[in-house]
């Protein structure tokens, strides 16, 4: 009898994470999820992963703990989504987003190079790498400049993914992923913000929606297609980085807009845009060109821009009037 494929996910908890677990599920793996707390992780689950998964704790940096897990549940592949936020704490506690988001990499890579060369490792990478752009859209070839802790720590971990790979034979890749969005998104992301506060609007619990700047654009796509590219990128006979995006750009206003008229509401009665919550570096554009995952790994997303604003918004109304 052939022995289940075991998948170890860091991140568990968190959009992406919760999404693969799911995917992975489906599709007959045992799932084990790492995990700082493993009483405020079991919290945090959705539903549909409680009681199915199982959790282990690991704090990141203890080299040891890794090198335990691996031997204690013999992954067949290794996910990893622990990371610090990429939103408005990119540039927050720079030496914790170097550990967390760089030498941890590096940890788990040690660990498999020790444990077992045949386990399968896929790092969630990020657009950041990108930052001070000098093309665009951006692909795998295009050049690295990042303009934050947090993208200089993703490209570390990425330079060290691409080292173990050629030194030690290890099927390590980078999903170099742009932003992607879903109903799991944490509140602190501009996405989910819009659509959570404009459904408590609907519902009369609100009446304004602060946001910075309107005219921002962003390539926006759906978490739970990301996270299949990143299970077909460990199906392949040689490990390789592949971009995720979906090669178009839309704007704050855009997913305003989209979000309101959803609800029967004109966003311009209730959004109002503060100058102060700018980011500094609004002048980049970060458009990715996912031409080699299309080819290579057949991937295609599910759902379009629109698409992915109604499921966010009808889950918002369901989570909120379940709270009123």
């Amino acid at each position: 009898m052939k022995k289940r494929d075991c998948a170890l996910i860091t991140g568990i908890t968190g959009q992406d994470g919760s999404y693969l677990a799911e995917l992975l599920i489906s599709k007959g793996y045992k799932v084990v999820g790492t995990t700082r707390n493993i009483e405020s992780a079991g919290i945090k689950l959705p539903d549909s992963l409680k009681g199915i998964i199982e959790l282990t704790e690991w704090d990141l940096l203890d080299v040891s703990r890794i090198k335990t897990i691996l031997k204690d549940f013999s992954p067949t592949e290794v996910y990893n989504f622990s990371a610090y936020s990429s939103g408005s704490g990119m540039y927050d506690d720079p030496i914790g987003i170097c550990n967390i988001n760089g030498l941890a990499v590096t940890l788990i890579l040690e660990a498999i190079r020790e444990i077992d060369l045949s386990i399968r490792f896929c790092q969630a990478s990020s657009s950041e790498l990108f930052g001070n752009i000098e093309t665009s859209p951006q692909s795998e070839s295009t050049k690295f400049k990042p303009r934050s802790p947090y993208g200089a720590a993703k490209l570390y971990a990425h330079n060290m993914i691409e080292i173990y790979r050629q030194r030690y034979g290890i099927y390590a890749c980078s999903a170099i992923l742009f932003n992607h969005e879903s109903a799991r998104r944490g509140l602190e992301f501009v996405t989910r913000k819009i659509t959570y506060e404009a459904s408590r609007i609907k519902l009369g619990l609100s009446n304004e929606l602060h946001l910075g700047n309107l005219d921002a654009r962003r390539d926006w796509g759906y978490a739970g297609d990301y996270v299949q590219a990143m299970f077909l990128m460990l199906k392949q006979q040689e490990a390789e980085d592949f971009v995720i995006a979906t090669g178009e750009t839309h704007s704050v206003r855009e997913f305003c807009e989209i979000t309101f008229s959803y609800l029967k509401l004109d966003y311009r009665d209730f959004v109002l845009s503060d100058s102060t919550a700018y980011r500094s570096d609004e002048t980049c554009q970060l458009v990715g060109n996912a031409k080699k995952a299309k080819q290579t790994l057949g991937w295609v997303p599910s759902l379009d821009f629109k698409e992915m604003i109604h499921l966010m918004v009808d889950a918002d109304l369901h989570l909120l009037r379940e709270c009123v």
